[in-house]
């Protein structure tokens, strides 16, 4: 299976999904999550008609757009990952969304370093999980009233990871809480849904799914010269 056909087959069952909740498949941007992804790889499905990329990691970031040469600048690039505040100005010169606001801290940095309003979207732990950074759905809200007052971000949604479960179907809950509290806050982005689970989070109304081994086939351990293939 090729890359091209790996993301063929995402959009179909994202469109399949869509239909089933009765909504525009237009609507969900499908994110390539590049962990552990060759340049090679990740050149085949911008050549394929990818526009999203999302990284984990600001290192990684920096050295495959490096890599890719001018393709990169074809995609918009979400930050997905735990950002440490003292890699928030190298992450500026990167990404152009930042999805993963987890804290009123980081918000604010952003907001100090950025030199340009800035979309991003809040990070909600839905299930409450010691393990994982977030907002708790309780505080959503006043976040985003403190947020509102930064005046170089612009909230678009609201990202989340959904808590482990026994089988695909478990995750409805989570996304639906996420749904809710977006639209009770007067937001329009959802980011949510991974390789294991995106099509219920479509059927609950993910306007963002972050696919990695859906494209990109397992993830290989890290190489120091993952980024020595160039493409430009």
């Amino acid at each position: 299976m090729t890359v091209a056909t790996n993301l063929a087959a995402a959009r179909a069952r994202i469109d399949r999904a869509a239909a089933r909740a009765q909504r525009d498949p237009a609507a969900v941007r499908l994110i390539g999550v590049t962990k552990g992804a060759t340049v090679a790889a990740v050149a085949q499905a911008l050549a394929a008609g990818l526009r999203d990329l999302g990284e984990n990691v600001v290192q990684e970031a920096s050295g495959r757009r490096a890599a890719l040469g001018e393709a990169a600048a074809a995609a918009t690039w979400h930050f997905i990952g735990h950002l440490q505040t003292n890699k928030v100005r190298a992450a500026l010169g990167l990404f152009d969304i930042i999805e993963s606001v987890d804290s009123l801290r980081l918000a604010e940095r952003l907001n100090r370093e950025s030199a340009a309003r800035l979309p991003i979207l809040l990070e909600v732990n839905i299930g409450q999980e010691t393990s994982k950074f977030g907002f708790a759905p309780d505080e959503v809200g006043a976040a985003l009233t403190a947020v509102s007052r930064l005046a170089n971000l612009e909230p678009r949604g609201l990202m989340t990871v959904a808590p482990p479960v026994a089988a695909t179907a478990d995750t409805r809950p989570a996304f639906r809480e996420l749904a809710l509290l977006a639209r009770a806050n007067g937001l329009e982005e959802l980011s949510m849904g991974m390789t294991n689970d995106f099509e219920v989070a479509v059927e609950e109304g993910a306007t963002m799914v972050r696919l990695g081994r859906a494209l990109f086939g397992e993830r290989t351990v890290h190489r120091p010269d993952l980024f020595n293939e160039r493409t430009a």
